[in-house]
């Protein structure tokens, strides 16, 4: 009598897949992981990257066998001893997980087959990465289509972020960039590469439209949120959306962006880098956005606050105190992002549903839906 087997197959269930967040093994080369890939991947590699361009020039020299042959001759023995024993332990550890290639085709078809000759059987996605990258930008494209998006404008400082957390079917795409969408956005950790970004929101927007959610707020961005640029399609819909806009004093908003660009910011990267190299990159940081506008603020006015901006940084070094970044701070909002602001406000007045606190403003686009 058969026993029906216990392995699970491969799959093409892409969905499935993204909702619910399994673990995968790209066995991509580390050059193609780096372009992007999907949150829960871990890059396992059949090759490095120098074995994969020498199996790519012996393939489109001498065929496909070729290429096989010498693909298994520099993986071999303990290369290929040490690579299978890094995807066992991954696959005993994520039991529930896939391991993928860029199309679903030979290399993770010899790591899978790699794999079950040491007594582990491990299922693959059906089409690689291609594929599921392909399920992932048309959820972007179907969301634009189908879903109703609200945006949050508002004066620099009012606190946009801080209201989306509070709402349940935001899109915090700032957070999918890692970079707070202003010339002095850039954390202490590095955005993503375009690629996982675009990966990272598509699967936001799918998990909350399976829950049931087809109406999303956003903030208002620019194309670009530091080196992340919002896909197109969603970009080019921004201008046709509502939007609300959130308002707060200037005294309120100095001290916010005093919160959250210099005293949070500093002890995040003290807290990577230690507390004397940390301050030291945190202060670079500062000084070079500062730097990236100085052509628009006009040398005079940059002079002046860069002078502003290192005195206040000197006295937070020597001794802890920050209070002379609120003179910087104000300047910067008064004269520089307040204009631009108030432009944009009329440009968008017909557009605008509702203006208000911060507490109004969720409390509006709580009932909204």
């Amino acid at each position: 009598m058969k026993t029906r087997s216990t392995h699970r197959p491969d799959t093409a269930d892409y969905r499935e897949i993204f909702l619910s967040g399994r673990p995968l093994i790209d066995t991509r080369a580390p050059v193609e992981f780096g372009k992007g890939s999907f949150p829960r991947a871990v890059n396992l590699p059949l090759m490095t990257d120098s074995e994969r361009q020498q199996v790519g020039t012996c393939y489109k020299q001498r065929g496909q066998q070729a290429a096989i042959d010498l693909g298994h001759q520099l993986v071999s023995g303990d290369t290929k001893a040490v690579r299978v024993d890094a995807w066992a332990q991954f696959a005993k550890a994520n039991p529930e997980g896939y391991l993928f290639c860029f199309r679903g085709g030979l290399r993770s078809l010899i790591s899978q087959q790699w794999l079950r000759e040491a007594g582990v059987h491990y299922p693959r996605v059906s089409g690689g990465y291609k594929s599921m990258r392909n399920f992932l930008i048309e959820e972007i494209e179907c969301a634009v289509r189908d879903c109703q998006f609200t945006l949050i404008g508002g004066m620099t400082g009012t606190g946009k972020t801080e209201a989306l957390v509070q709402l349940d079917n935001a899109i915090d795409l700032e957070g999918h960039a890692n970079h707070r969408g202003s010339s002095f956005g850039k954390r202490a950790t590095a955005q993503p590469p375009q690629i996982g970004f675009e990966n990272a929101l598509a699967i936001d927007i799918l998990k909350q439209r399976a829950a049931g959610q087809q109406s999303f707020v956003l903030e208002d961005e620019s194309r670009l949120i530091g080196r992340c640029s919002v896909p197109l399609i969603l970009h080019k819909a921004m201008p046709t959306y509502p939007m609300v806009w959130l308002e707060d004093d200037l005294n309120n908003r100095v001290e916010r962006i005093l919160k959250d660009y210099v005293v949070d910011l500093c002890h995040e990267f003290s807290d990577i880098f230690g507390i004397e190299e940390g301050t030291q990159k945190f202060s670079n940081n500062l000084l070079q956005n500062l730097e990236k506008i100085s052509r628009r603020l006009g040398g005079v006015r940059y002079q002046k606050l860069h002078t502003i901006m290192k005195n206040a940084l000197e006295r937070q070094q020597s001794c802890g105190e920050v209070h002379l970044h609120r003179e910087w701070i104000s300047a910067l909002l008064s004269e520089y992002y307040d204009p631009m602001y108030d432009y944009q406000l009329k440009q968008n007045s017909g557009r605008i549903l509702f203006r208000g606190n911060q507490r109004d403003v969720v409390d509006f686009l709580s009932t909204k839906r």
